[in-house]
């Protein structure tokens, strides 16, 4: 088979790769473009550990075609920080040590921060509802789900 030729926009940088027909945008991610933040956890899109957003849309990048990209923008989690500058969810998840391992926490990152944009007051039913798809085997959940309301609440402030 014939490599696909991809024109995307990765963490707002237009982006072009190669890619099998069968290639996950995982394994390009990861193999082919050298982002290895989206880690890979399951393999099935049931752990959330290789969550990226495409078109604001939050997906596991495990479970999409890498030819699916072509002309959409993916972010994932190396676009979350602006160069040294933490982007508030990682600093709240360092402040409030909602990360042990680190699997999960680039999927679970990147799921917050969809979550924020999508709804920047959400409930604490709100915020587990939509981090539901991100398993984390080390912290319980408590310290997560507090980090990304205490981060909602700062950023708010911070618009006001």
């Amino acid at each position: 088979m014939a490599k696909l030729h991809v024109s995307t926009t990765i963490n707002g940088e237009p982006t072009e790769f190669l890619c099998e027909p069968y290639e996950t945008m995982l394994d390009v991610l990861r193999d082919g473009l050298g982002l290895t933040g989206s880690k890979e956890g399951c393999g099935s899109g049931d752990c959330g550990a290789c969550s990226i957003t495409l078109d604001n849309r939050l997906v596991c990048s495990c479970l999409m075609l890498a030819a699916e990209a072509e002309g959409h923008e993916i972010n994932t989690i190396e676009g979350m920080a602006k160069g040294e500058n933490l982007q508030p969810l990682q600093q709240k998840f360092l402040e409030m040590a909602a990360l042990q391992c680190g699997i999960c926490t680039p999927g679970m990152l990147v799921a917050a921060k969809s979550l924020l944009e999508h709804n920047p007051n959400p409930t604490e039913t709100e915020v587990r509802y939509w981090l539901a798809g991100n398993l984390c085997r080390c912290t319980g959940y408590d310290k997560i789900v507090r980090a990304v309301m205490d981060t909602a609440e700062e950023m708010r402030g911070a618009a006001q």
